[in-house]
């Protein structure tokens, strides 16, 4: 990035790749300005955070940020006017991934001393970053139920409740709006069973209730046969079996104060960050997104994976484009071949459904200076850092090879991050630059701030702010290193700001998959 100045005055603009057609305002750009870095003088108004074009483009021409193809121009486009979805579109052009499968892979150097958080080891050797007791639901109709067990044990309405059980994090009750009028070998039900067992299983659990109503497709008995899963920490019921909802909610009630003191009987001790598998998510982006959090998340990611940890890259529908960034980088042809048939399986699904790849940037990417998915996706592979791609996972599919890997979800938060935590992920590291309000429990969630403008306005639900790199204050790779050792804060307890709102029980989305009959 050239954050380079013009005398004493900052420059107005950002340039990301010596070959850009389009450089970013730092600032709102009125007419007439004259811009001494790029010898252009500004046409119009060109908001903060958006494009202008250095050179005059003609209808048709390709035109590039980040070095890579973005879109066409739709209309003939003069240097120095602002270049947004009134003249620039999408367009059809070669971009052969699989030619260029693995040609970056390198050997990963591990860190010379190795870094360490305060972890949770449970007694079969899982480690966890948080301490909670959760409430799954098999179908829809046992939600209310679900919901009214965890209430019972709310801190901010019965702070008794579990005063007396300090290294308890909370219940949490995780429903859903399925299980229930799909086909039981279909699609839908498999990922959906996957889903939820993989929350069943996860660490940051000490023990988990299920409930379900008794009639319904997704039957207990046989998700628990079929995923394997036993074990005092899992206890499950129907309501229909307890004798009704009030019953039902008693008896989970029971149940969770009997699991309490057990699960309070734990201590954090200091263990390897080879023990982290934290999922990447950004939701809310802008323009600044691929410029400053999205490529510092990815530094700090690369710091994670030399310390033997775990990051996952998701989003399917958001890296679409740039694809071919991520095969250059995979470790076997196998893995690269992996990552395009879930392109692939996209383009059909979409095609199937009558939408459009594109329908991506939503309004408020394209109101922060986003215009077109392959824009988006330039600026989102950024979050996986320069890693090798060591593995390709279907949706919610346990996690089980260290480094970077790639996780098949949807572009939208909840659903993409979900599948994430159900393959293992025990910290969340999301970016936004629009300001989105999220949380993920069991899985801590840490937000970071893509500008300083937002990070002034919506700093109680921020973590970090990355905005000082657009500003020329601090590098890339310095606030990678920030992130990476709040991570390590995060992952040794210390709370995120969508914890101490309470985020995280309504944002269990699991992929909906199949037809609803």
């Amino acid at each position: 990035m050239d954050a380079s100045t013009s005398g004493a005055t900052p420059s107005r603009t950002l340039r990301l790749h010596a070959g850009d057609d389009v450089v970013i305002a730092r600032q709102q750009l009125m007419a007439g300005t004259f811009l001494a870095d790029e010898k252009v003088g500004v046409i119009g108004l060109v908001p903060p955070g958006h494009k202008l074009a250095t050179r005059d483009i003609a209808a048709g021409e390709p035109v590039r940020r980040y070095g890579q193809i973005i879109g066409f121009a739709s209309q003939a486009i003069r240097a120095g006017q602002h270049v947004h979805v009134h003249n620039l579109a999408m367009g059809s052009f070669e971009r052969d991934a699989a030619s260029v499968a693995g040609i970056d892979a390198k050997p990963t150097l591990p860190a010379e001393q190795p870094a360490t958080f305060m972890g949770i080891v449970r007694a079969d050797g899982r480690i966890a970053t948080r301490n909670y007791i959760g409430v799954l639901t098999s179908v829809n109709c046992s939600a209310t139920a679900a919901r009214a067990i965890a209430d019972q044990f709310r801190r901010d309405i019965r702070p008794e409740a579990l005063a007396d059980f300090p290294n308890i994090d909370g219940v949490v009750a995780l429903t859903h709006g399925a299980g229930c009028a799909v086909d039981s070998e279909g699609e839908g039900l498999r990922v959906l069973r996957r889903t939820l067992a993989g929350y069943a299983r996860h660490p940051n659990f000490a023990a988990v209730l299920v409930i379900g109503l008794g009639c319904e497709t997704n039957q207990i008995s046989s998700w628990i046969e079929h995923e394997g899963l036993e074990g005092a920490a899992l206890q499950a019921f129907n309501i229909q079996d307890a004798g009704g909802t009030a019953l039902a909610v008693q008896r989970g009630v029971d149940a969770v104060r009997a699991l309490l003191p057990e699960a309070n009987k734990v201590e954090r001790v200091p263990v390897p960050a080879r023990h982290l598998v934290v999922g990447l998510q950004c939701g809310g982006s802008d323009s600044y997104s691929g410029m400053t959090a999205n490529p510092a998340l990815g530094a700090a990611m690369d710091r994670l994976v030399r310390h033997g940890g775990t990051a996952i890259l998701s989003e399917t529908p958001e890296i679409y484009g740039a694809e071919h960034l991520l095969t250059r980088r995979a470790q076997s042809r196998e893995v690269a071949d992996k990552l395009l048939e879930r392109i692939r399986w996209w383009e059909t699904y979409c095609e199937r459904m009558g939408a459009d790849m594109n329908n991506n940037p939503s309004a408020g990417n394209k109101a922060g200076g986003l215009t077109t998915i392959l824009e988006k996706s330039l600026g989102a592979v950024a979050k996986g850092g320069s890693s090798n791609l060591v593995d390709v996972l279907e949706y919610a599919q346990p996690v089980r090879s260290a480094g970077l890997v790639f996780m098949d979800t949807p572009g939208y938060d909840p659903v993409s991050a979900t599948g994430q935590v159900a393959g293992g992920a025990n910290l969340i590291c999301f970016t936004t630059g629009r300001g989105s309000a999220y949380g993920c429990a069991p899985a801590p969630s840490l937000k970071l701030a893509t500008n300083n403008a937002l990070w002034q306005r919506q700093q109680a639900d921020m973590d970090i702010n990355c905005g000082p790199i657009a500003e020329g204050e601090v590098s890339v790779d310095a606030m990678g290193e920030q992130i990476f050792q709040a991570i390590l804060r995060m992952a040794s307890g210390d709370k995120t700001k969508s914890e101490l709102h309470g985020y995280g029980q309504n944002e269990f989305v699991p992929w909906q998959l199949g037809a609803i009959t």
